[in-house]
């Protein structure tokens, strides 16, 4: 007699596991083309956050006092993701009138050259006014580039993996962001050491950008092996893409860009003071060697790596909401402890404080957008929806967060005895993630269901 055990174990059905390899098998190239693209700029985009609150105020903003010069820095800095939203729109038209991957490529080229140019921009001693207005330029079309690389890398593998690991397979294109700020890092270390001093501000900081050069070709050469996503070419064989994208996003997708915007807003705010304001208030404010926070931020973003996927897949299991939630719970939780250990000023707890805020936090939340947001867009218009979406947290978030932090501890600093001058920053950061976890009841729940706009599991 056989046993009920036996009766309920699944049998394995040989066809079924070998369309799985095949298409774990397709998936490799595709996902490192997604990650290279990522990486790409999201390289500049850290070396040009980095060098906003140490490099750029002394380069192009030297007649002003040093809290002036941040200030100045980090508005220029802010033209950059202004412009994402632009990004998103233009580069989303064409990667739904004409594809993802044709798409991809001209997003590519668009950050590396900027990459090469900010490396070879002359400072305010050279060109006078002309240095800074420059570099907002500069800022400008890289924002645009990586407004429109983000939606282009995250269909790329969402559109060729399964719907039942829609959360994984999505979340690789945004591991390619803790990559570019481990190597941003890391290569700035390596610069400050061959260019000590005075030498790093005037030729060191530039090699990092040269350096970019020979990201682009290597990741120009993957992308172009690459085929169209399915999905596209489907849509597109059936004479189905939309003819005005733009208009069809806010016709028939103005809810979901909206709370895709406000979702991000406890990811993105916490994000660019764990990434670029801890360099201004670590080094200025609490006196710590910015060689820890460097090496604390590269620690933090490898791990990140492994921690994006898991909590991803994840989300494919329990459900992308509920998950989420949880997330933005978690990270309004940290941020107080976070900055308690980093006011210590003791190593070992500046590098855990760093570590687990991107780690955990951070990846927590970052990993789920990818599908998170591209499943509630239908595939004639996803990839500007998404990208609209997506990117305009970059304005009503992640940008002004530095700059916003940076007033709070300035102008709060000591005004209650007794209350450490980073709780009003702390408090700025839990009402972010408060928005977030509202913005998330509206949306739908696509976990283990096709997306929008789709017919059938793949």
């Amino acid at each position: 007699m056989t046993s009920m055990g036996t009766q309920s174990a699944k049998i394995p059905d040989p066809l079924e596991e070998a369309e799985t390899i095949g298409l774990e098998e397709t998936m490799v190239p595709v996902v490192t083309a997604s990650i290279l693209g990522t990486m790409v700029g999201w390289y500049d985009v850290y070396l040009s956050n980095f060098f906003s609150l140490t490099v750029f105020p002394v380069v192009f903003f030297p007649k002003l006092d040093p809290v002036a010069g941040v200030v100045a820095s980090l508005s220029a800095n802010f033209v950059g993701f202004a412009a994402r939203p632009l990004g998103g729109v233009l580069f989303g038209w064409f990667g739904d009138r004409v594809g993802r991957r044709s798409t991809l490529v001209a997003t590519l080229l668009l950050m590396g050259t900027v990459t090469v140019l900010m490396g070879v921009l002359p400072g305010y001693g050279t060109l006078g006014i002309a240095a800074p207005l420059l570099l907002g330029v500069l800022r400008f079309l890289q924002g645009v580039g990586v407004g429109g690389e983000w939606g282009g890398a995250v269909l790329l593998t969402l559109e060729y993996g399964d719907a039942r690991r829609r959360g994984f397979w999505a979340s690789w294109p945004q591991t390619g962001v803790p990559i570019a700020l481990a190597l941003a890092a890391l290569v700035v270390l390596l610069f400050e050491y061959l260019y000590p001093g005075d030498a790093f501000l005037s030729i060191g900081w530039r090699m990092p950008f040269i350096f970019g050069a020979m990201l682009v070709v290597i990741g120009l050469y993957i992308r172009l092996r690459i085929t169209e996503t399915p999905a596209f070419v489907r849509i597109k064989a059936e004479n189905e893409e939309s003819r005005s994208p733009l208009l069809d996003a806010f016709r028939y997708g103005w809810r979901e860009i909206l709370f895709s915007t406000l979702i991000r807003s406890g990811e993105q705010a916490p994000f660019y003071l764990f990434t670029t304001f801890v360099l201004s208030y670590g080094t200025m404010s609490l006196h710590i060697d910015a060689t820890w926070l460097y090496a604390s931020l590269t620690l933090a973003a490898g791990i990140s790596f492994f921690t994006m996927p898991t909590f991803s897949a994840i989300s494919d299991r329990v459900g992308r909401k509920r998950w989420y939630q949880l997330g933005c719970v978690a990270m309004g939780i940290c941020i107080f402890p976070y900055f308690f250990m980093l006011n210590t000023g003791i190593p070992i707890l500046i590098v855990l404080s760093i570590v687990l805020s991107l780690c955990i936090c951070h990846a927590w939340l970052y990993g789920l957008q990818g599908a998170f947001i591209s499943e509630q867009f239908p595939i004639r218009f996803r990839y500007t929806g998404a990208s609209f979406g997506y990117q305009l947290a970059s304005v009503t978030a992640g940008g002004p967060a530095p700059i916003v932090a940076t007033y709070l501890l300035k102008n709060h600093s000591g005004l209650t005895p007794g209350v450490p001058a980073y709780v009003p920053v702390a408090l700025y950061i839990v009402g972010m993630c408060v928005i977030s976890f509202v913005a998330v009841f509206p949306l739908k729940e696509y976990a283990g269901k096709p997306a929008a706009g789709d017919t059938e599991m793949v």
